[in-house]
């Protein structure tokens, strides 16, 4: 979405905490969902926080709807947060706790809750009005803090991993509530997660941070193809390596030469999915696998319905199979096998 001038968010956060450093910029137009991943410690939350004024900016900016906000109190921000533990009033009702807001700004009781009884019912929660949090479901806590955000009408609204505190089960209906209401929300949406699948649903734009730094960002789409980092291939369950293309040879930096299908030239990256990796105890004769290397065992575990092995060697590759699969080859830690891969099956692009 594009912006109006002076619409939505323009930030640089620069917070330093030695050794600690964090310095990124994000900008997002009205409407816009963006989410930040990262690794432990790579400063999402750093981020979050000096969005909301909790912790001051050591350097850069905060601009909202033109207005800058740096010097403001968190409490005279138009921002709302939804923390990842909810942070209810225990001795308020559901009502009462989304009313808060409203009656914060001004409003009499009447119409806070007044106000706050709309946002229940947009959130299915008219039945829980009067209920206190330790008598509601994750999920349904998790709704009421979203309401008690929304009902300040802020211009900005800050999710602190909103769903890490749900079962799985749970998680999947509330992912699929909360994507609705995003798409309804007018203002920018920042969400902190370490769920790439929460990030793909909900997000519009990803904003990958490590190390106090932006690494990478685009689309859920782009990122998913076009990883850039060790750490966003695992999260997106990629094999990434990095090299030197000559046409359809990419001479690793650290390995062997991959063939791919894309014919290109300079610094590369080549990426396929472990699912793309076929095993064989004994050296194939007939694949038609361009690429093939001789490697270890070096570790096996479940991965969903799949086996996960990750192998040592020629070249360091996670392979995904069977159950079935596993026991035929009687794979083990230690064992040595043959890895293969399709030069089709391959994703090359510039680094």
């Amino acid at each position: 979405m594009t912006a109006a001038a002076g619409q939505g968010l323009d930030a640089r956060l620069v917070v330093t905490h030695a050794p600690f450093r964090l310095d990124i910029t994000l900008t997002a137009a009205p409407g816009d969902v963006l989410a930040l991943l990262g690794p432990n410690g790579a400063g999402k939350t750093t981020a979050l926080r000096a969005l909301a004024g909790l912790t001051a900016l050591t350097d850069g900016h905060l601009h909202l709807d033109g207005t800058a906000l740096e010097r403001t109190p968190p409490e005279a921000r138009p921002v709302g947060v939804v923390f990842q533990d909810y942070l209810l009033f225990p001795h308020l009702t559901a009502l009462d706790n989304v009313a808060f807001g409203p009656r914060c700004q001004g409003a009499s009781k009447a119409e806070a809750r007044a106000e706050a009884a709309v946002w229940l019912e947009r959130m299915g929660l008219t039945e829980h009005a009067g209920a206190k949090p330790r008598r509601l479901s994750g999920g349904q806590a998790q709704r009421v803090a979203l309401a008690r955000a929304l009902a300040t009408r802020p211009r900005l609204l800050l999710l602190d991993e909103p769903l890490a505190a749900l079962d799985a089960r749970t998680r999947l209906e509330v992912r699929a509530q909360l994507r609705r209401h995003l798409a309804e929300f007018e203002a920018v949406a920042v969400l902190v997660t370490h769920d790439p699948l929460d990030a793909m649903v909900l997000a519009d734009r990803l904003v990958v941070v490590e190390h106090g730094r932006i690494v990478q960002e685009g689309t859920p789409a782009d990122i998913a193809r076009h990883p850039r980092t060790d750490y966003i291939a695992q999260l997106v369950g990629l094999n990434l390596y990095r090299g030197r293309a000559e046409g359809h040879t990419v001479h690793l930096d650290a390995g062997p030469a991959l063939t791919t299908t894309e014919v290109l030239s300079g610094p590369v990256y080549v990426a396929f999915p472990p699912s793309a990796v076929t095993l064989f105890r004994d050296r194939p004769t007939g694949s038609s696998a361009r690429n093939l290397w001789r490697c270890e065992v070096a570790g096996l575990e479940t991965h969903g319905d799949q086996i996960r092995a990750d192998l040592t060697g020629e070249l360091p590759v996670a392979a995904d199979l069977t159950t079935v699969a596993a026991a035929e080859l009687d794979l083990h830690p230690g064992a040595p096998v043959w890895a293969t891969v399709k030069a089709a099956q391959t994703h090359a692009y510039p680094a």
